[in-house]
């Protein structure tokens, strides 16, 4: 295994009834943190919390061979229109478990019992990871950082989810 990184294709989807490009901070946050990270950005969008419109962005790149792996921030909460669970599991063919249970487990250190509150999910789709966060800045980076950027390194011992990503993909 090689000591360099292998550079990933990640899209990010912000998921959010009021955010634009101009207001969108967690967003462009997991834009910076993946490029800082050596991976490329392979598209990112905006779009309103409704199930299909969730689908209808993360499916072409679901689809495409190019991109890797996908970054969700926002609409996992409990409000009335979060809806990125609901949008994005059904189209899991793993589920990632660990993913939500570390991500609270994280979290509770730094917010308390309120981590309660995060339906953060992961999983597989057509050898596309994808991981939903919750829209603060916050979540973002700390999801990021402790869970998400190690996984999607190849130098992370004893596994990451690299080898299984580009396996399947050109």
């Amino acid at each position: 295994m090689s000591n360099e990184l292998t550079p990933l294709n990640i899209a990010v989807l912000t998921v959010s009834d009021t955010r634009t490009e101009d207001t969108d901070t967690s967003g462009n946050l997991l834009v910076s943190a993946l490029q800082e990270a050596g991976h490329k950005l392979a598209d990112k969008t905006i779009v309103i919390d409704d199930i299909y419109q969730i689908r209808a962005a993360i499916s072409p790149w679901i689809a495409d061979d190019a991109v890797h792996a996908i970054v969700i921030t926002g609409g996992t909460g409990f409000h009335g229109r979060d809806s990125t669970p609901e949008a994005v599991a059904p189209l899991f063919d793993k589920t990632i478990d660990g993913f939500g249970e570390m991500f609270r487990q994280v979290s509770l250190q730094q917010i308390g019992s309120s981590t309660i509150q995060s339906r953060a999910i992961g999983g597989l789709a057509n050898n596309t990871v994808i991981f939903c966060l919750p829209g603060s800045n916050n979540a973002c980076k700390t999801g990021w950082e402790e869970i998400i950027q190690p996984q999607l390194d190849s130098r992370t011992k004893p596994c990451n989810f690299v080898g299984l990503l580009t396996s399947g993909k050109h």
